[in-house]
């Protein structure tokens, strides 16, 4: 599916696909990991408020379920477990208390040995999904063009567009979030041929050209 799409019904198919394609991975722990991160972690941090923050075992996870979802870094989750616990709680309520100044807020986690732009997404967007979506390569892809800058500068841009989109299919009635947009484009894209033909018909209408063609 392109980002392009402005049908609703494709969107909420590709999103309504997201744990079978999880499921499909076969990763050692990720259907437990993206559990934790899509429903045990946001309830957690909503319980901390007006004084949000994670901790570092769950900072840890986080960085777990992105590796296992995404490209595997192994020296990343090697720099979260050196981190202070007081430290990431720190960072982390400051950042949450930021939003949604997108900026502000990944400037406070990025302070953190091995949390990135990416890294500090993911944490964001487990707390305001609404505001802050995670910064996968799928989705970079799919709105930018490319997966190569983890940039603030790309992120920000890549918020804006994903903000944009969930407002435009929302004002035609089934409602999405920023974190909607992206875990649908992850799906369209992770999940190939095993969603494709119900959520795409250009395939079948190019075909059709071509078969045109060919009576020429």
């Amino acid at each position: 599916m392109k980002f392009e799409c402005s049908d609703p019904a494709l969107w909420a198919t590709c999103l309504a696909s997201y744990k079978s394609v999880i499921s499909s991975l076969n990763k050692p722990n990720i259907i437990s990991l993206d559990d934790f991160y899509t429903n045990e972690l946001p309830s957690l941090l909503e319980s901390r408020n007006p004084n949000p923050h994670i901790t570092k075992p769950e900072l840890v996870k986080v960085m777990q379920w992105k590796l296992t979802r995404g490209k595997h870094r192994p020296r990343l989750l090697n720099f979260i477990s050196s981190l202070d616990e007081t430290l990431i709680q720190s960072a982390s309520e400051k950042a949450f208390l930021s939003l949604p100044d997108i900026s502000k807020s990944i400037s406070e986690l990025t302070v953190l040995k091995g949390v990135g732009p990416a890294t500090a997404s993911a944490v964001l967007a487990a707390y305001s999904p609404d505001v802050a979506p995670f910064m996968s390569d799928e989705a970079m892809v799919a709105v930018l063009g490319n997966a190569k800058e983890y940039t603030l500068k790309q992120y920000v841009l890549l918020v804006e567009k994903l903000q944009a989109k969930a407002k435009e299919l929302s004002s035609k009635g089934t409602q999405f979030t920023p974190s909607d947009i992206e875990r649908a484009l992850w799906s369209s894209s992770v999940g190939g041929n095993f969603i494709a033909p119900a959520v795409d018909p250009e395939p079948e209408v190019n075909s059709k050209r071509n078969s045109k063609r060919r009576r020429k």
